[in-house]
């Protein structure tokens, strides 16, 4: 885990603590729906946490919570030991968040959608924007792209124009949904050491949700697992080399049944 208790700007010499995450006996209900159960744990300032766990186990629900963007049914998520729902939060710690289909806007060049959050947040005037732009292209390795469109762009290329435009919020917290979905493998390995660079350079939190089981045990300082809503494990990944709950087990390292075949079994 690093020892690193302070993060540094990626763009200035400033050097502001890190952040920590507490989320505290979580419960999340949508109706008779029970989507999160009193999910308990904590990111240290400065680790990569990553979060996993089959599909409609809550992992999405809970990283909108840690953003501000849910409200608990009961128990709270604290963003630097501050209520992350919050608006008064929101403004005082920089969060930054990667989307799953990198969210960025068709209509306007790479070089726009960096400069779409400096811009309206003012802060900095354009020819300080441009330097911050530049940067982060240059640090993703992306100054060639600049002036194309996101249509013009790889499915990796669009991914990391993401990063970078998240690297433009000058971010105290990085969260990444599913970062590495719909890559080839050497796209995923080349993600997942984007991802391990920028903790390690600039010493930021950072949360990955994702079922990139490579990925999480590279680069992960600890892991959760998400089952039924409720944490089945959180820990090292090297206790992962041999889990004890077959559950887990199962979801780390599923085998092909043809005699009994899983989707046979799928609930309707």
């Amino acid at each position: 885990m690093p020892s690193a208790q302070h993060t540094r700007n990626p763009f200035t010499s400033v050097e502001t603590p890190a952040v920590g995450i507490s989320v505290e006996h979580l419960t999340k209900n949508f109706g008779s729906l029970h989507v999160l159960r009193d999910v308990t744990f904590a990111v240290h300032p400065g680790e990569i946490f990553v979060l996993m766990g089959p599909s409609g186990s809550g992992k999405s629900v809970l990283l909108k919570h840690i953003v501000g963007l849910e409200l608990p049914t009961s128990g709270r998520v604290l963003v630097d030991e501050h209520d992350a729902a919050s608006e008064e939060t929101r403004e005082q710690v920089r969060m930054a968040l990667v989307f799953q289909s990198g969210a960025l806007f068709n209509s306007l060049s790479v070089y726009d959608n960096l400069a779409l959050y400096p811009r309206e947040h003012r802060m900095h005037d354009e020819a300080g924007i441009r330097e911050k732009v530049m940067h982060a292209l240059k640090i993703l390795s992306l100054e060639g792209t600049a002036r194309k469109f996101p249509s013009d762009l790889s499915g990796g290329m669009k991914k990391r124009v993401a990063i970078a435009r998240a690297l433009v919020m000058e971010p105290q917290l990085m969260l990444y949904d599913e970062p590495t979905s719909e890559l080839d493998p050497v796209m995923s390995a080349t993600i997942s050491e984007i991802i391990a660079s920028l903790r390690e350079e600039y010493h930021v939190t950072t949360i990955v949700v994702s079922h990139d089981r490579d990925l999480a045990l590279s680069i992960a300082d600890r892991i959760g697992i998400l089952m039924d809503g409720r944490l089945a494990f959180l820990g090292l990944p090297a206790e992962l080399q041999a889990p004890t709950d077959p559950k887990v087990a199962d979801f780390l390292n599923p085998k092909i049944n043809l005699k009994h075949p899983r989707f046979k079994q799928l609930e309707t």
